[in-house]
């Protein structure tokens, strides 16, 4: 996909507007699962969250991918694009009992990561499988927001709770089929990952009817050239001869699962603005765009580096800009970047804007939603409309004669 490709998408269906590319989506789950080519059984399980258009998902089913959800909106998604119920789990976060029961209803797998629900849901349906995350108290991920296996976080069962995690399922004779861990996203290094889940192997022996041990994912992808990323080869080759190695001293041949999300999709998607003004300060040259974290809040909510091209002047001069949008808040998405000199009109990419940027739009000051396109074969297609303005207003409530009469004050 060029540049070219990219303008003329922008002129089609307007901007700003993600472009996801099928061709590396495909590439980078090829990638994963070569990784593990050791593995007899490996389970991919696409972490919807990350990306949850429906032709994305459908494309992940293609690919013979399940699917991780942590909403029954999501797991309603999946069914829609075609997964079947037990080629999806549902891993969610402090939801009530009542939409686990929901969602167990339809199919598919469940992962539960507190006690209370755990013993609930045991006590009320013994024969549904359950798989259990835990907690193994190991610090990963490249920020705080999304780093989730620490000893503070809300998420999992805590590795020290095990003899009271052990005491429900022997009460409630429930069956557990897998075990769970998710350390955080943007993890580097690989030997606090083989560290987190030599405490997962341990804690999987005091389960005897296991089908699968999930290791979560969280794989850092590169931002800019020569950036560090996730050695998926070595990873593949490590966890693979300790998973083999306890499959053997379990006496049973696991899957091995990943719920990859950022991982497959983030270096696919683009997302295009259009400047609308180069302004100049006694300090700083701004290129502020049709834009702003109403679309893309990574860089506000995390410090995420997107990188910045001038696509419409790619062999100009290099200038420093500070990226900015149109909310009347602090909108940055780039300080003093190196980008090629900018006009009014010239349309901006951000790279690496597939993973966890349309999922979080909003629309914040009633602006709308981009559209989305899928570079798929060579062709542009559309699959998602940008909205309007009847998509803003069509779930609000216009009650009439509401406030017909003007109120008069009255003097006491």
């Amino acid at each position: 996909m060029t540049n070219h490709d990219l303008l003329n998408i922008a002129k089609t269906y307007g901007d700003p507007v993600y472009v996801y590319d099928s061709e590396k989506i495909i590439a980078q789950f090829n990638r994963l699962t070569n990784a593990f080519s050791g593995v007899k059984k490996l389970k991919l399980n696409y972490a919807a969250k990350a990306l949850s258009n429906i032709t994305i998902l459908k494309l992940m089913n293609s690919l013979g991918s399940g699917l991780d959800t942590v909403s029954i909106q999501e797991v309603q998604l999946g069914l829609l694009a075609g997964f079947k119920p037990e080629n999806i789990i549902f891993t969610p976060n402090g939801v009530s009992l009542e939409e686990i029961e929901e969602a167990a209803k339809l199919g598919v797998r469940i992962n539960i990561d507190n006690l209370s629900i755990l013993e609930q849901f045991g006590s009320k349906f013994p024969k549904v499988p359950v798989c259990i995350r835990i907690n193994p108290h190991v610090m990963a991920g490249g920020n705080s927001n999304i780093s989730v296996g620490h000893i503070d976080s809300k998420f999992g069962i805590s590795i020290h709770q095990i003899p009271h995690l052990l005491r429900i399922v022997e009460l409630t004779q429930m069956h557990i089929n897998g075990i769970h861990m998710h350390t955080g996203s943007d993890i580097l290094d690989i030997d606090v990952f083989l560290y987190a889940s030599e405490i997962l192997f341990e804690t999987a022996k005091n389960f005897k009817e296991l089908d699968f041990i999930d290791f979560g994912s969280g794989f850092k992808v590169p931002y800019k050239e020569g950036d560090i990323e996730t050695n998926i080869e070595e990873l593949g080759s490590k966890l693979t001869e300790k998973f083999n190695a306890f499959c053997k001293e379990y006496g049973k041949e696991l899957t091995l699962a990943f719920e990859p999300g950022k991982f497959l999709v983030s270096e696919a998607g683009q997302f295009l603005a259009k400047v609308n003004v180069v302004k100049q300060t006694t300090s700083t040259v701004f290129a502020s765009i049709d834009s702003g974290f109403n679309h893309l809040i990574r860089p506000m909510l995390y410090g995420s580096y997107h990188q910045i091209e001038n696509i419409s002047n790619p062999e100009g001069r290099e200038r420093y800009y500070s990226v900015v949008g149109y909310i009347c808040e602090t909108d940055t998405f780039a300080s003093n970047r190196r980008i090629t000199e900018i006009s009014e009109g010239d349309i901006l990419t951000f790279k690496n804007a597939g993973a966890y940027c349309f999922t979080m739009a909003s629309n914040y000051n009633s602006r709308f939603r981009p559209a989305e396109v899928l570079w798929h074969k060579g062709e542009a297609v559309l699959i998602r409309e940008r909205e309007t303005l009847e998509d803003i207003i069509k779930n609000q409530v216009d009650v009439k004669n509401l406030f017909s009469k003007k109120e008069k004050a009255t003097a006491k």
